[in-house]
């Protein structure tokens, strides 16, 4: 270890002196209450420290001791349904230990060192291994089986001696290689560097989140990033919610960043009383939750997001498809901003630091889908909330994400206000993931591509006619053009608009969700028939199938989608009886 003095505190930022040998980003000790920092800048020997606790009441000349190692995380048995702050300390253990209030440089485990875990065995002693290879399995939770695998630091091809199966602790080693290097059931990771894989892999399977106006209009792949952007109301957190409960991720890793405390409050009332529709079991049990909360000091939201990555390419790294929802960047970024002011660089636009768009990139460029060392499939996808002032999309973080991003959830604050959610508006949205997973549909639902495009010709068409509308009124255009606002407000309300309290509605599968659209879309063909043979739209759109399309999504549950045919069969036979 290497000590050196305080020398200059800046809120957050401390400058040290003394500390020769230390590497950029390596954890320290700070002040007599052995605050946690990291190096954020060195200079021979003087350093600047970014502190992620409380330092009020710190004063010039206390020391400061380099551990000589990056900050980094542990990873093994018992991070499942576990809440963290940005530095992985266990909220929960150490709210038993001290109460409400963290005092100052306290610190707990991350992982609980004296519970012992199953571990069976794959290999034996004398095997050969490498890098990534699966050693055995720890059934975590009754919904995630966790892949005890050789580090990635591990450098022996030997394993020398083995324990093989057993009850063992986190920190019993159970293995050693021929260059005695240990093996045990966890491992530790620097947030910093994105974790080895042996092959990148095209985005090609969507991500299902039973949000309809999501994996049909705008999918989002597995591996891939999305952003969701809106002002204040507007169903950011919302959105991630629904997709987080619902979503067909193996695991959820949900990042509070900055955002307020009331939030992850809710997360952790509602989230253990959601039945995962997959398992029947609580969602909890393949979650992950970091809270850095609005009141939570400003340094720590700047190596949240690196912690919720790292622990995301871990399960990745078993053959998992991991979510990953950040709310918001925007309070990350934000306090990017407040460090640099600190450490008085030179601002860019809107004061936000001139490397933000680096820091953005290094962020999403760790989503994907690989295959890991251990040659298994898994993937990291992220959605990140992006909360602009006023709404304003031109601002810096919503613009520089945008370059780093192929899905944009643009949240629309008409729609919010009108109570229409998800407020995801089909003008400004877009993804650019929708030819990936068109094969994927193609086999499972080759309806998919046509009613998408002419769903969304359909809207776009309508708001150019929404236009002339609030010129002129609705009486001066033809039945035809007429028609178009009607189905388009049925594709808003029957379709597009999702009920997150409704136990029918919150979770929509996607047989539903193609068989809801193409009977609306059917509607419109026949009713735009029927107005070409002279038929006035009155009494087209006064028959009563017009309610009941709107209705499906309510009336009739997932496990029963045949009989939503019955709809059709009323459609046709009230057609039949106009004509």
């Amino acid at each position: 270890m290497i000590e050196g003095k305080i020398t200059k505190i800046s809120g957050p930022i401390i400058y040290a002196s003394g500390l020769d040998g230390c590497g950029l980003y390596d954890v320290v000790d700070v002040g007599e209450a052995r605050l946690i920092g990291e190096i954020i800048r060195q200079n021979k020997g003087n350093a600047t420290i970014q502190v992620y606790e409380e330092d009020t009441g710190m004063y010039v000349g206390e020391k400061v001791v380099s551990q000589q190692r990056p900050l980094s995380l542990r990873l093994g048995p018992g991070l499942v349904g576990t809440i963290y702050d940005g530095i992985q300390r266990p909220l929960k253990t150490m709210y038993e230990a001290s109460g409400a209030f963290l005092l100052p440089g306290e610190r707990s485990e991350p992982l609980d060192t004296e519970k012992k875990w199953h571990f069976d065995a794959v290999m034996n002693e004398g095997d050969a291994i490498k890098m990534g290879i699966v050693l055995g399995t720890v059934k975590e939770t009754e919904s995630i089986t966790q892949s005890i695998m050789v580090p990635p630091t591990i450098r022996g091809r030997v394993l020398k001696t083995f324990k093989g199966s057993g009850d063992y602790t986190v920190d019993d080693v159970i293995g050693t290689t021929e260059l005695d290097e240990e093996i045990k059931l966890s491992q530790y990771w620097p947030v910093r560097k994105p974790r080895p894989f042996a092959e990148k892999l095209s985005v090609s399977e969507p991500l299902v989140t039973g949000q309809r106006v999501i994996d049909v209009f705008f999918p989002l792949s597995k591996g891939g990033t999305a952003a969701i952007p809106g002002g204040f109301g507007t169903g950011k957190t919302m959105t991630q919610h629904a997709v987080a409960k619902w979503c067909d991720a193996d695991l959820i890793v949900y990042i509070g960043c900055g955002e307020r405390g009331n939030e992850m409050t809710e997360v952790l009332s509602e989230f253990p009383e959601l039945i995962d529709p997959r398992t029947g079991r609580s969602i909890m049990e393949r979650t992950i939750l970091i809270a850095n909360t609005s009141n939570m000091p400003v340094a720590a939201r700047e190596v949240s997001l690196y912690s919720g990555i790292t622990l995301a390419e871990y399960f990745r790294d078993m053959g998992m498809h991991v979510a990953i929802m950040a709310d918001s960047t925007s309070r990350w970024a934000e306090a990017l901003r407040e460090l640099s002011g600190r450490m008085e660089e030179m601002p860019a636009e809107e004061g936000f630091p001139a490397y933000l768009p680096t820091r953005l990139a290094s962020f999403y460029e760790r989503a994907g889908r690989v295959t890991s060392l251990s040659q298994q499939e898994g993937s990291v996808s992220i959605i990140g909330a992006v909360s602009p002032p006023g709404g304003d999309f031109s601002e810096p973080v919503t613009q520089h994400t945008k370059r780093f991003i192929r899905c944009f959830w643009a949240l629309d604050r008409e729609l919010a206000n009108a109570r229409h959610y998800p407020a995801i508006g089909w003008i400004d949205s877009y993804s650019e993931y929708a030819d990936e997973v068109r094969d994927w549909w193609q086999l499972h639902n080759p309806l998919w591509a046509k009613l998408r495009q002419k769903s969304l010709d359909l809207l776009k068409n309508e708001q150019r006619l929404q236009q002339i509308v609030r010129l002129i009124g609705p009486d001066a255009l033809p039945d035809a053009e007429r028609l178009v606002l009607i189905v388009a407000d049925m594709i808003k309300n029957g379709f597009l608009q999702q009920n997150a309290f409704d136990d029918v509605d919150k979770y929509c599968s996607t047989e539903k969700q193609i068989v809801i659209l193409e009977l609306i879309m059917e509607f419109y063909d026949k009713a735009l028939d029927a107005l070409k043979k002279g038929y006035a739209l009155p009494k087209i759109i006064t028959l009563p199938v017009c309610n009941e399309l709107v209705r499906i999504k309510y009336d009739y549950p997932n496990d029963k989608v045949e009989e939503i045919q019955n709809v059709r069969t009323h459609m046709d036979t009230q057609f039949a009886d106009l004509m």
